[in-house]
């Protein structure tokens, strides 16, 4: 298919998602304990767990983080304050007991190492990384992916980064200048999707760039349109998650 193939396709795959013809009426998000938008809770919550987001089932990774939060036993560990002052063996447990962490020692790590910058660099408040580069979605991500990459373990990812800042857009009420810069996040639904319509060949589908080529071919095809890159990253995601469903 040419571009202008693959766009008409788009539109009617975003026209499906819309009328809920995709599914998607809850998202894993969706599995949280609805804190105040603009505080500092809500921020965290959203987060933390969204570093332990790879090579798992999100759904599964949310509810955990809800059970976690909401056992007064456990919940300390969204707090990095109080975090960074436990052992690693309690944290390591709260973070164990409803499967927020599966892998026990790593992602206890990366818990900790996350706490620990947003005490160390905001002192303990993610909302002043927004307030302090200017809530620009290029200047926060180049702060996470290049100039901090190290203290952002996972987070600073091409696409856990990308899709952070979507929830963060999403579920609280931050607002970015340059929305349109925001990319979709080229986690495996996406890139097979975007492989279907077939917007990127077999080969750099295999290729192990296929996350930056997926982000520039949307970039490129939305270029001059009423369309962000964003805005296609759900409908493909749930495109692929349920089988690709014909496009009518």
């Amino acid at each position: 298919m040419d571009k202008k193939q693959i766009f008409s396709q788009v539109e009617k795959l975003i026209k499906m998602y819309q009328e809920g013809e995709l599914g998607g009426e809850v998202m894993p998000e969706d599995a949280n304990p609805h804190l105040e938008k603009e505080s500092l809770e809500n921020y965290l919550y959203f987060t933390l767990p969204m570093a332990l987001n790879y090579q798992r089932n999100s759904y599964k990774l949310w509810e955990s983080a809800l059970k976690t939060y909401q056992d007064q036993e456990t919940k300390f560990v969204f707090d990095p304050k109080q975090c960074i002052h436990k052992s690693f063996e309690e944290v390591q447990y709260a973070l164990v007991k409803y499967k927020v962490a599966l892998q026990k020692q790593k992602q206890t790590e990366i818990w900790l190492a996350l706490c620990h910058t947003c005490v160390e660099l905001f002192d303990g408040d993610i909302r002043k990384l927004f307030d302090q580069l200017d809530h620009d979605v290029e200047k926060i991500r180049n702060f996470i992916q290049k100039e901090n990459k190290k203290k952002f373990p996972y987070l600073s990812g091409t696409k856990i980064c990308n899709y952070w800042l979507y929830v963060i857009y999403q579920y609280t009420y931050q607002k970015y200048k340059n929305i349109e810069k925001l990319t979709v996040a080229p986690d495996t639904h996406v890139c097979k999707a975007t492989y279907r319509l077939g917007l990127i060949t077999e080969e750099e589908f295999t290729s192990n760039r296929v996350q930056q080529i997926v982000i520039e071919r949307w970039e490129e095809l939305f270029q001059n349109t009423k369309y962000h890159s964003i805005d296609i990253h759900t409908p493909l995601w749930l495109w692929s998650r349920n089988g690709f469903k014909e496009i009518l």
